[in-house]
């Protein structure tokens, strides 16, 4: 990394990394919005990804998922590259990518829309249908109501579990907090933290609240104009307080230490 702040964090072997993103840089049309990032999430870990509208967030995640193709760098997704436009097959190796509209089909019901994200043998469909609603049990009394007539909140959960009854290994969550009340807020994010402790699965995270991204983290990186100006563990970073700010406001990082 150029220009950064890095706050120490344990170090990890390659070999057990679910996502790894090395000198990452992609945009779009040949312009790149994120420059040289590095970072990788590990099984069972929950790693929030945080910093202000524009940073280049969104584009990290739709890099990673196949959807955008790399400038230079390279993402290795479970052991092995992602391959741009073909995101199904980097989804058949088991990442999961809940975008930040959601992508619900208003028309269908609850149980229609997690069908749809079913994969593999009859049985492993089954055992993922009822892993999903295990971790969301407030959509099983729902499983009949079409889903452009529920609540935000409800949208939500039924995104996250459309996601999770694929068994994925790897999720990435977009602004799961988007347009919800924080209170609402307070009651889905633990969720994320339950599906990397009982699935074992690695989560990155986007998410504008800060406090709450990091009170459910294990670490944290923070983005600014594309890059990656801070990155530790999400204890580190919760007491670091004035580089956060820093870095949402645009300052400089070296200034505020």
């Amino acid at each position: 990394m150029t220009d950064t702040e890095a706050i120490t964090e344990t170090e990890q072997g390659n070999s057990d990394r679910l996502l790894d993103i090395v000198n990452l840089s992609s945009g779009y049309s040949g312009v790149a919005v994120i420059r040289d990032i590095n970072m990788h999430v590990s099984p069972g870990e929950v790693v929030a990804l945080l910093g202000p509208n524009g940073a280049g967030k969104t584009t990290t995640l739709l890099t990673s998922s196949g959807l955008l193709k790399p400038l230079e760098g390279s993402i290795q997704v479970l052991g092995e590259s992602t391959n741009f436009g073909a995101p199904h097959r980097t989804a058949r190796r088991g990442l999961a990518h809940v975008p930040e509209d959601r992508s619900l089909f208003f028309g269908l019901t609850v149980a229609e829309n997690l069908r749809l994200g079913l994969r593999g043998k009859r049985k492993e469909q089954a055992a993922g249908y009822e892993a999903a609603l295990d971790l969301l049990p407030a959509l099983r009394p729902l499983m009949n109501r079409r889903s452009g007539l529920l609540s935000g909140g409800e949208q939500q959960m039924l995104a996250m579990a459309r996601a999770l009854v694929s068994n994925p290994k790897m999720l990435l969550v977009d602004e799961m907090s988007l347009g919800l009340a924080p209170i609402i807020v307070e009651r889905l994010l633990p969720i994320v933290r339950d599906i990397a402790n009982e699935t074992g699965a690695g989560v990155l995270i986007v998410e504008q609240h800060v406090h709450l991204a990091l009170e459910v983290a294990d670490r944290g990186y923070v983005m600014s104009h594309g890059e990656i100006v801070l990155e530790g563990t999400a204890a580190d970073l919760m007491e670091r307080q004035d580089l956060l700010e820093a870095s949402y406001l645009g300052g400089d990082i070296e200034e505020a230490e």
